[in-house]
């Protein structure tokens, strides 16, 4: 069922990336970046097993953030996609700081929701770090391939661009993650099969939403103009 379930999500997610840019424009977008990033930093901490493999949640959500970044660097420039991931990044890092500072009230004699809050918002400052500056670097990355493969092919081949820029920024993203997070807490073999295992679900993720951005050009609004 675990594995049904995912790529369902998958579909979905991507889906409704889509019907958001559709009916909202690069504005959507941007309010879906920073939903997409808020909810998979929760998922993350739980744990699945899919194909024989135990792996975080998150991982469909984040992909879905790489589409929307390509959506807005397609139809509306790359300006606009590092506005995006800029949004997402001091965002997610308000989130941290705001909920750090949440905990720090003593709760109230008949609370019941410190200790939730806790397990949930009281990551490491080591964990915090490693998420923020694995999701800078690859979405920076991510942009630049983007255009880096759109230049080359002249505009032609959206499959390619698509696909070799957000690979390449997904391998970026769980080796940094994992480096900076776990280093030191496993041995390097262990560390070694987390990131390969984290890599090759947000790739499976990636490559099914090239038929996506393809769609985007059906869906897209009037206000995109294919910005270069």
């Amino acid at each position: 069922m675990n594995e049904i379930l995912w790529i369902g999500f998958a579909i979905v997610d991507l889906t409704l990336t889509l019907a958001v840019y559709r009916l909202f424009g690069k504005t959507g977008l941007f309010g879906l970046i920073v939903f997409n990033l808020l909810l998979c930093n929760i998922q993350v901490l739980k744990t699945v097993e899919l194909f024989g493999m135990t792996t975080t949640l998150g991982n469909i959500l984040y992909a879905g953030v790489f589409l929307a970044t390509d959506i807005l660097g397609e139809f509306h420039g790359k300006k606009e996609a590092r506005k995006g991931v800029l949004l997402g990044f001091v965002t997610l890092l308000m989130a941290t700081l705001y909920m750090q500072v949440a905990l720090k009230f003593i709760p109230a004699q008949n609370d019941f929701a410190q200790p939730l809050l806790e397990g949930i918002f009281g990551f490491m400052p080591r964990l915090a770090f490693a998420s923020l500056a694995a999701y800078l670097l690859s979405q920076m990355h991510d942009v630049w391939a983007y255009h880096f493969w759109k230049r080359v092919t002249n505009g032609r081949a959206l499959w390619l661009r698509n696909n070799a820029s957000t690979l390449v920024s997904q391998m970026l993203d769980s080796t940094v993650f994992c480096v900076l997070a776990f280093w030191g807490e496993y041995p390097a073999e262990v560390l070694f099969e987390i990131v390969i295992t984290t890599y090759i679900f947000k790739s499976i993720v990636a490559l099914l939403d090239t038929p996506f951005i393809y769609l985007a050009k059906r869906f897209r609004p009037e206000e995109a103009d294919c910005a270069a």
